[in-house]
């Protein structure tokens, strides 16, 4: 209201502004009745309000009074609990607990009471069935008892001494039964081992014999109720286990083992009205030894005998089996023997049936099937679960054991090869009448035509089609001497090549990186298993390095001779080898060059001890100087008869003229550097010189046949780049002073072309002695 008389007040005092002065006097008036009125408008409605809150103050006032008074009665009765109640109370907690305690400890006692009642019963049950021979009734007593005893003994906080006692007659009572059930197993099972136990050969498996006295009744398949009840028996003693384990040792020992080790052995089996007798003989071995399809009939025969006599027994034993816990003895003697048993099959059997060739390959699906059927018969009679399969996975992967056997036997034939002797040779010409396979035109799909393995190696014409051929000699190998292993292996390496041909995809990538693998144990095997020799030997570094051209010749074709191959395969075993060239190039220089660096410092040597041709006046100088060189004449000729026939031709001239070069360059270096040489010294110089010049060429002896060798020895300034420096040298020794400025012919005769200015002017000045002549010479050697 009082906002309302404020907004009032503005507006009249707003619109008082526009009133005129004689007017403002009775608005004035007018407004201060109007004020009048609100206060008593706003009066009126404040006692209104009033009139209706003060009851409700009165009830609320009257409500804090209850609620007073409720809270004193409270305060009372808490203080009269807690003085007389709670003292009831706790007393009765107490005698509660303690009744309690009492009742537990007395239960406790009647629960140890009852399992001793129970402890007693169960003896005295047992000792009965134990004496009426009721073994599986004895052994459950004898387990109850054993129950019973657990429960007693796992009640903490008594100090009882009776449970020692009964532990002891529990432990009494279990040798007696295993006692008995020992000896009724021996009654079961009967071996008639040879004296020397232990021995699996075959005599004394012939020797050996199984009796089993659980033969079943006339018209009944299974044991008879009391084999079972004693199976039964030692499967709750915890016997069972090492019965059947020793039963199966001696089952593989003499019986199992020898079956698949022994070809010739056969299981015979006799049936008398009390028991069953096993007993072998032995036949003249056949000739399919290791036939898996006959040691898997024997080793069925040997398992439906036993599974008849003895091993189709249901046990019950919780936790194992199928249904209810129930599981045979032929489930148990399997999971005891099965994986040795499986292991010899494939280590003794299967593997040794493994196919040699890829050829053999499709027959093997017999072994596979009779595989299949064995493991079959084996899980009908439970003797083997059904999910295990070791046997047939062997026999169904019998690519890749094929070609790891087959990879394995080529790299240990390899092996044999590259540590057999070097000096084995052959000689390689290329006139070979064999021939190389026929290659297909570059448009033909057809794989081509080869030759017999044989026929393989050597190089002879390639057919490139009907329009046209190469010569006989065009990319062949050059006449040479190889070692008979290694023309050995490369026959190896093509003839696993063209079984690869014929073998699946698997097998075939397998013996294409088994081919790629023999090269490379080349590389690793040969040079350390003969190092010695070829270090010391130089007609073996020279076959060596034979050997080496000789696989590179192949290599670079070997690819390509079997392209047809599957694309895939080639790409996964390196397509081709020819980047395995420049290893066997590398292998054989290696050898070859070092062996070249013995031999270059035989002639250095050899040539030191010419005490570097000085003073050839001096007799002993001079002889000292002719004897080195005649050594190192001797020494090439020898070396010319070791490589003779064995290096080709080519590679023979240039070796040789690379050492006469090296006796040759020494010896005019040494002279050239000689100070005064005098006129007796220069003849004798050049009488040495002649001897090099006329029997080096003779060290040029390439091949057997005299007549033919004078080509080369004609040749030797092709072969040897001091020779023409070494005949000029001679000139100088003899010739005067015009003659040498003649052949200088002003630094373009062929004196020139051999020596250098310097070289000249000192043979001049050790030659001349100083004189205007000389000094005139001199000045034309520019």
């Amino acid at each position: 209201m009082a906002g309302r008389a404020g907004s009032l007040v503005a507006a009249v005092l707003e619109h008082s502004g526009q009133l005129d002065k004689e007017h403002l006097g009775a608005h004035v008036g007018r407004l201060s009745r109007r004020v009048e009125e609100l206060k008593e408008e706003v009066w009126t409605m404040m006692n209104s309000k009033y009139s209706e809150f003060l009851p409700s103050v009165q009830n609320r006032e009257d409500l804090v009074a209850e609620v007073e008074g409720l809270c004193m009665d409270i305060d009372l009765l808490k203080a009269a609990i807690e003085n007389e109640v709670q003292q009831d109370l706790n007393v009765a907690v107490t005698e509660f607990t303690e009744l309690k305690q009492q009742l537990e400890r007395d239960s406790v006692v009647l629960s140890v009471l009852k399992k001793l009642q129970e402890f007693d019963t169960a003896v005295k049950e047992f000792s009965t069935a134990l004496l009426e021979e009721r073994y599986m009734r004895a052994a459950q007593r004898l387990e109850k008892a054993r129950s019973s005893l657990r429960n007693v003994e796992s009640h903490r906080g008594f100090e009882l001494r009776i449970p020692k006692a009964l532990r002891k007659e529990l432990t009494v009572q279990e040798q007696s039964i295993i006692y008995q059930l020992g000896k009724e197993w021996q009654k079961l099972i009967v071996w008639k081992l040879p004296h020397s136990k232990g021995s699996s050969s075959l005599e004394a498996v012939v020797l050996s014999e199984l009796h089993l006295h659980a033969v079943p009744p006339q018209g009944e398949d299974t044991a008879v109720p009391a084999v079972a009840a004693v199976l039964q028996a030692l499967a709750v003693m915890g016997e069972l286990h090492y019965k059947l384990k020793d039963f199966g040792q001696l089952l593989m020992e003499y019986i199992l083992k020898p079956l698949i080790s022994y070809p010739s052995l056969e299981p015979v089996t006799e049936e008398q009205p009390d028991v069953f007798i096993l007993r072998f003989r032995s036949q003249e071995p056949a000739l399919d030894e290791f036939s898996p399809i006959k040691v898997f009939d024997k080793i069925k025969l040997i398992f439906e005998v036993l599974h008849k006599y003895l091993l189709n027994v249901p046990l019950e034993e919780p936790g194992k089996g199928g249904k209810d816990g129930r599981v045979t003895l032929a489930e148990l003697l399997g999971e005891l023997i099965w994986e040795e048993l499986s292991n010899c099959l494939i280590h003794s059997c299967l593997v040794h049936s493994l196919p040699t060739s890829s050829s053999q390959l499709e027959q093997y699906k017999e072994v596979i099937e009779s595989t299949k059927e064995f493991e079959k018969a084996l899980k009908e009679m439970q003797f083997l679960k059904q999910d295990k399969t070791a046997l047939l996975k062997y026999a169904c992967n019998v690519n890749f054991h094929f070609a790891n056997k087959k990879c394995q036997d080529l790299i240990k034939a390899a092996r044999k090869l590259m540590t057999s002797e070097i000096h084995n040779t052959v000689k390689i010409t290329p006139d070979s009448s064999a021939a190389l396979p026929e290659l297909p035109a570059p448009w033909s799909g057809d794989h081509p035509k080869t030759h017999g393995p044989s026929n393989l190696l050597d190089s002879g014409t390639v057919n490139l089609g009907s329009e046209s051929s190469l010569s006989q000699s065009t990319l062949s190998l050059p006449t040479c001497r190889i070692s008979s292993s290694v023309q050995q292996l490369m026959e190896l390496a093509y003839n696993t090549m063209e079984e690869a041909k014929t073998s699946t995809k698997f097998c075939c990538l397998q013996l294409c990186n088994c081919v790629r693998d023999i090269f490379h144990v080349f590389c690793e095997v040969v040079p350390k298993y003969h190092r010695e020799n070829l270090q010391k030997l130089p007609q073996l570094a020279a076959i060596h390095y034979n050997n080496c051209m000789y696989i590179v010749h192949h290599l670079l074709t070997l690819g390509h001779q079997f392209r047809y191959l599957t694309g895939a395969v080639l790409s996964d075993c390196g397509g081709t080898f020819v980047d395995m060239v420049p290893d066997f190039r590398k292998l054989g220089m290696e050898c070859f060059l070092a062996q070249m660096q013995v031999q270059k410092r035989g002639v250095l040597d050899r040539l030191w001890s010419a005490r570097n041709f000085s003073n050839m006046d001096d007799d002993e100088n001079y002889r000292a100087a002719n004897k080195s060189i005649k050594q190192v004449l001797h020494q090439l000729r020898g070396l010319g008869t070791v490589w003779q026939d064995v290096l080709p031709v080519h590679v023979y001239c240039k070796a040789m003229g690379t050492l006469l070069n090296t006796a040759l360059a020494e010896i005019v270096t040494r002279i050239t550097a000689l100070e005064d040489i005098s006129a007796e010294g220069a003849d004798r110089l050049y009488s040495l010189c002649k001897i090099m010049v006329d029997e080096g060429p003779q060290v040029f002896t390439p091949l057997l046949e005299e007549d033919k060798n004078k080509k080369y020895q004609e040749e030797v300034p092709v072969y040897v780049q001091k020779w023409m420096t070494f005949r000029e040298l001679m000139i100088i020794l003899r010739a005067n002073l015009q003659e040498i400025v003649d052949r200088w012919a002003d630094g373009k005769g062929p004196l020139a072309e051999q020596f250098s200015a310097a070289e000249v002017k000192s043979l001049i000045r050790a030659l001349f002695q100083n004189t205007e002549r000389r000094a005139a010479a001199l000045a034309k050697i520019k």
